[in-house]
């Protein structure tokens, strides 16, 4: 191991010259096989002046080369040091970023149109204070994301939308993460076929499904219409009842008997939830004519 301290203190000038006149005390020593404590100032000065200068020589450079090394290990220790520290500090920033996780699931609870929307996006780790915001993709119209991660608002049309989420922390430097969402704006009120309409002899009968996935309770109107060629139209279907939240497939019969000739049926649902001022209408008819021909 190096010791910057130690070299550095065995550099000084004091030692320096020490060590050359220890040097040249015995080299004199040897080549005039006496003491050198009986050498005296003449003999130093005309004998021995080129092994003065040289063990003068030969002790600085010794000392450039210890200082040299001194400063090679301190740099080294220094050039550890950092690289240890920026390897904790990318540790670290790998660890918040890896660290900040969107926990909601992918699937967003289901709406409705006109209905109120209210959800939170909630996150684990990062440091406070979280922002949100759409990357990509669109939310159903009529609902927004705060800066908060609150998503609120009432959908104005039905369809499936998807957008991807970001959320950044308020680190420095910060940490991201994204994630991709699907929403789906459900009709309120739901009306299908469950026995489609169809001739039995010289009557047009069938039964329609209508199910209310909304919260509130629905007013609603069925209506039947057997139409015909020159458009006079014939009710064979009507019922007014209260759809009653969270009603799924609820069978609604029709049918009348009509005269020969051909007709196209038409269902039309209304619903209406008169606190909150909404009508839901869905409508459905047969893709072709039905041929009455039994009858007067």
């Amino acid at each position: 191991m190096c010791s910057s301290d130690g070299l550095a203190q065995g550099a000084t000038g004091a030692q320096e010259d020490r060590l050359g006149a220890f040097l040249l005390r015995v080299e004199l020593w040897e080549s005039n096989g006496r003491s050198p404590r009986d050498l005296n100032a003449r003999e130093l000065v005309s004998g021995n002046v080129k092994n003065i200068l040289h063990l003068r020589q030969l002790v600085l450079v010794c000392a450039l080369v210890c200082a040299g090394i001194a400063l090679g290990c301190q740099l080294a220790s220094t050039g550890i040091a950092d690289a240890e520290a920026d390897g904790q500090d990318g540790s670290a920033q790998a660890q918040g970023e890896s660290g900040l996780t969107i926990e909601n699931d992918s699937e967003l609870p289901v709406t409705y149109p006109h209905a109120s929307y209210e959800l939170r996006f909630r996150a684990r780790g990062g440091i406070p204070t979280l922002h949100w915001r759409v990357e990509k993709g669109a939310l159903p119209p009529g609902l927004k994301l705060e800066d908060d991660g609150q998503l609120h608002g009432s959908p104005e049309r039905t369809g499936e939308f998807q957008f991807t989420v970001s959320v950044r922390d308020g680190g420095q430097p910060q940490s991201a993460v994204q994630k991709a969402f699907v929403l789906r704006v459900r009709s309120a009120l739901t009306l299908n076929w469950k026995d489609e309409a169809h001739v039995n002899g010289n009557r047009i009968e069938g039964s329609a499904a209508v199910s209310n996935t909304t919260v509130d309770d629905i007013d609603l109107t069925f209506i039947v219409l057997a139409v015909p060629g020159n458009g006079r139209a014939v009710a064979i279907g009507y019922q007014h009842l209260v759809l009653r939240r969270g009603t799924i497939e609820k069978e609604l019969p029709f049918g009348e008997t009509l005269p020969r000739g051909g007709y196209v049926v038409h269902v039309d649902a209304v619903g209406e939830v008169a606190a909150r001022s909404v009508i839901y209408r869905e409508r459905m008819q047969t893709p072709s004519m039905l041929q009455v021909t039994v009858g007067p």
